[in-house]
């Protein structure tokens, strides 16, 4: 019997409408909604490879062969990334872990081949990050360049065994 009330109802009709258009804007919109917020690392999330040059403290330069991995953390305002890279007769593996305020950035770093670490304090700024890294045995300018699918990384240490290094990235996968 109730049925029938529903059916002969005229303001049913409109309350199905009212329903059916309320859970079609839920399924357009929610994919929108769940998506992660961009944050200032996005471009850099993913697998990366490619080339560069280090340049040694003796002026020797060396041909160096480079994999990074570049995940958000917990919020998209935060960063961890891997680098390793590793010529004929040289290696490094750097790790860090960097947050962003604004347009600053601060973290720590980690190079596991020799065991040290440190802190990291820098901007970015678009495309461009820029931070210094601070530790007891090195202390190096780094900055990162993304461009869609290309990353070009430059490491400069004066007067520390690999006193310059230019690396430039392609992504293998987000």
């Amino acid at each position: 019997m109730r049925i029938r009330w529903l059916q002969s109802e005229p303001s049913c009709p409109r309350a199905i409408t009212v329903i059916a258009t309320s859970v079609l804007l839920a399924l357009v919109f929610l994919p929108v909604l769940a998506a992660p917020a961009d944050g200032p690392f996005a471009a850099l999330q993913g697998s990366w490879s490619g080339t560069g040059t280090i340049v040694m403290s003796s002026g020797a330069k060396e041909r160096i062969r480079c994999n990074a991995t570049h995940r958000l953390g917990a919020s998209s305002s935060e960063l961890q990334l891997a680098l390793n890279c590793e010529s004929d007769s040289y290696k490094f593996n750097l790790e860090s872990q960097i947050t962003s305020s604004g347009s600053a950035i601060s973290g720590n770093w980690f190079e596991k081949t020799r065991a040290t670490g440190g802190s990291i304090n820098g901007r970015i700024a678009g495309n461009q990050i820029n931070v210094r890294a601070e530790g007891q045995t090195f202390n190096a300018l780094l900055s990162v360049t993304t461009r869609d699918d290309r990353q070009s990384i430059s490491i400069r240490s004066p007067g520390s065994e690999m006193s310059d290094v230019s690396i430039t990235l392609a992504r293998k996968s987000r």
